[in-house]
């Protein structure tokens, strides 16, 4: 019995330049499914509904009128500095999960910043009693020499007790390089909070001393984004850090600050409304 012949491949039949030609199509448009996958470099890994999406100045706080401020944006985070303290009103940063460790040891070498108009001197936390605490820690700085430099700017700093700096503010700090390698990245602001009879203040500069210090996180490009925040005493703070937490609004409440206002409405408030101490803890 005859065989039937059998029918050639279409790429079979090809010639040499055009083979070559479909190879060329073909690369360019896997290339371009990669973009779409992907994002561009500039954009955070996370996504949303499976795309990934950017929302810009979301470390950018609004503060209460008439509250001194002068913005810089240092390599790696932004600091609001209040030189009638001595203090930045916030430090803000976005925290990759790839930038959760790196290559660059810490420095520990504090500089003042003669940019911003009443920095402090290093002099002024010696034997004061209080840490040169970061906002902005340095253990998140690693990935950038130049950021590692920048995070030691003596505008980045708050007078700190030591049993908080080394204690719970130190294990939330830790806590978040987790969260942020699980969730693909955070974004975090941070600062102290003052009360109206927080009149201590320490050095020639005289660096006003708060009472207590606040931090809100968000992981703004999960399928379903979520925030939390926490206030912490400038004290010893023992105990599970479940019971210092507080919803983002609330923070808000006693600051006057307004975060995240460059996300869409609908993200914000769901962010801020609510802390899951559980959601977050999820592996």
């Amino acid at each position: 019995m005859r065989k039937a012949p059998q029918k050639k491949s279409p790429i079979s039949s090809l010639t040499l330049p055009a083979l070559l030609a479909v190879l060329i199509v073909a690369c360019i448009v896997a290339v371009g499914k990669s973009d779409i996958l992907h994002g561009s470099e500039e954009a955070p890994p996370g996504k949303v509904d499976g795309a990934v999406k950017h929302f810009d100045g979301m470390e950018q706080t609004l503060l209460p009128a008439g509250t001194t401020s002068q913005i810089i944006d240092y390599k790696g985070y932004t600091v609001s500095f209040n030189a009638d303290n001595g203090t930045p009103n916030y430090a803000a940063w976005e925290l990759l999960g790839t930038e959760t460790d790196g290559p660059v040891s810490r420095s520990n070498r504090f500089w003042t910043d003669e940019k911003l108009n009443g920095c402090p001197d290093t002099k002024d936390y010696t034997r004061s009693g209080f840490d040169r605490g970061h906002l902005c820690p340095a253990a998140d700085m690693k990935w950038s020499a130049q950021s590692m430099e920048d995070c030691f700017s003596m505008a980045n700093m708050c007078p700190q007790a030591h049993s908080l700096n080394a204690g719970a503010w130190k294990t939330l700090e830790e806590k978040e390089r987790l969260w942020a390698k699980r969730d693909s990245a955070l974004v975090i602001v941070a600062g102290p909070i003052y009360q109206p009879d927080d009149k201590l203040r320490i050095g020639n500069s005289g660096v006003r001393v708060p009472s207590s210090f606040f931090k809100v996180i968000i992981a703004p490009y999960l399928c379903e984004p979520r925030g939390i925040a926490f206030i912490y005493p400038n004290d010893r703070c023992p105990g599970n850090m479940k019971n210092y937490m507080v919803t983002i609004d609330e923070v808000e409440r006693i600051t006057g600050y307004d975060f995240f206002y460059r996300l869409p409405d609908e993200i914000e408030d769901q962010i801020e409304a609510k802390s899951s101490f559980k959601a977050w803890e999820k592996y």
